[in-house]
């Protein structure tokens, strides 16, 4: 059985470019390890009695407008909700469809489960357009799956904003309560 060793190495692979890419930035994490947690729901439970700290947790979306030429990642606070229709008033950016597996590998380096964040180590020409929860400027520390859903990084709300400017691309914080539904 070759195939779930190659989906090892590519999570370990995975792992390896968010690990150096935040030494080089002198970002400071904290790794946790856990089963496969492919949702916040399947998340929160292992969150909740794994990360001994104040931690926000964060759903990541990634879109595609109608054409596919333009993709978005949104990062919202883990129990705020987000319908899709409403979102789109929201941004302005005509209509949104969830992007493929494929997609998400392409812009990101990452699989469906795994989005976070840390995708847009992948994205150096900043093509993703990414969306920001309001909230999160208050979050003392955030957490994200190190683009493998086996573990989450926790790093602090400078660290964030660390990994947000040295990516470069264009990004934009919202107040997405307003359409909670």
């Amino acid at each position: 059985m070759i195939y779930p060793y190659l989906c090892a190495m590519e999570s370990i692979q995975r792992r390896e470019i968010v690990y150096n890419k935040l030494k080089e930035w002198g970002v400071a994490y904290r790794v946790y390890e856990h089963p496969a947690l492919p949702t916040v729901e399947v998340a929160l439970e292992y969150w909740n009695t794994l990360i001994a700290e104040e931690c926000t947790h964060c759903k990541n979306l990634f879109f595609r407008n109608h054409k596919g030429n333009r993709h978005y990642l949104v990062i919202i606070e883990c129990h705020k909700t987000l319908p899709i229709h409403d979102l789109e008033h929201v941004l302005h950016q005509g209509k949104l469809s969830f992007a493929s597996p494929e997609r998400m590998e392409r812009c990101l380096g990452t699989t469906p489960g795994s989005v976070s964040l840390f995708g847009l180590i992948n994205d150096p020409n900043g093509d993703v357009k990414l969306f920001l929860d309001k909230d999160l400027k208050q979050a003392v520390n955030i957490s994200f799956h190190p683009n493998d859903n086996t573990a989450s990084l926790v790093i602090s709300q400078a660290g964030f904003q660390t990994i947000i400017t040295n990516w470069g691309g264009e990004y934009e914080y919202l107040d997405f309560d307003c359409i909670e539904g």
